[in-house]
């Protein structure tokens, strides 16, 4: 470990983004298909799996019915029983249905079988969304490292990014779902993504992870923006045109590294192999 100090260095850890295929299906499909991606961590020793935005039941924005799929924050751990998981710790993405009636966009954080926060976007659209507003910017902590979480259009909030790093966060996941309808679907997305990221990752001196959904299910279509971006912004690794799960390796509690991290990526490409020592 060269550049920066050992002080409260407690180790390498493997972070996971899945980059999930369009259509999503029901929600036990999808249940299904994450928890094929946590075992595939536990077998890599992957700490944290962070899925997209909106992936059980897909956003409520292009639902015709917006409430049908969404959960209540009680019955989750019922639900998420398949990802249970003594050493992998899962971000999932999932529409709310908040005791005040009203719809959130939320992510859950699922440690060993049991939700330890839910975070609620705070931003929900540029224009206008059915969702209502998350009004709570907290921290998480699991696996070792205190980590924030901020949904598709929240990470083009510089002060929201500044809180919850204020709040000792020093990875940022970002649950994403860039599926547009097909004439309006661009890959302009995924430039806006890039940019937001590396703001994020060089403004705060943090490790950022995207998450996206990628294809099409002939009405929605994405081309994945995932990506995981070191504090340098050196893009440690990106999914491509499929479907993927990818993971790189970060450092536990060690504020002061400055270093690289080599990646260990899913794809196996002439520069992901160059880029992770292979």
């Amino acid at each position: 470990m060269a550049g920066g100090s050992s002080a409260g260095y407690l180790g390498p850890m493997k972070v996971a983004g899945y980059q999930a295929p369009l259509p999503l299906g029901g929600p036990e499909r999808v249940i299904e298909e994450i928890a094929r991606r946590v075992r595939e961590c536990e077998a890599r020793g992957i700490a944290v799996l962070c899925c997209p935005e909106a992936i059980l039941g897909g956003l409520a924005d292009s639902s015709d019915a917006p409430a049908r799929d969404a959960i209540p924050a009680a019955d989750l751990e019922s639900l998420l029983a398949p990802l249970r998981s003594d050493s992998v710790t899962s971000i999932v993405g999932f529409s709310e249905l908040g005791g005040d009636g009203r719809l959130y966009n939320s992510a859950a954080v699922l440690e060993r079988g049991r939700v330890a926060g839910v975070y609620r976007k705070i931003h929900p659209a540029i224009r206008r969304s059915v969702y209502a507003a998350g009004s709570e910017a907290a921290v998480f902590r699991a696996a070792g490292i205190t980590f924030g979480i901020l949904i598709c259009n929240d990470s083009n909030d510089p002060e929201l990014a500044r809180c919850l790093c204020a709040q000792g966060a020093t990875v940022l996941f970002i649950p994403t779902n860039n599926g547009l309808p097909i004439g309006r679907a661009s890959a302009k997305l995924n430039a806006a993504a890039r940019a937001a990221d590396i703001r994020l990752a060089t403004g705060n001196r943090v490790w950022v992870v995207r998450a996206d959904v990628v294809a099409s299910d002939g009405r929605l279509m994405s081309f994945g923006s995932s990506r995981l971006w070191i504090r340098t912004a050196m893009w440690c690794a990106k999914a491509g045109a499929i479907a993927t799960i990818y993971w790189w390796r970060t450092f536990r509690r060690a504020p002061a590294v400055t270093a690289a991290a080599p990646a260990y990526v899913a794809l196996d490409t002439p520069y992901n192999r160059s880029r992770a020592g292979w």
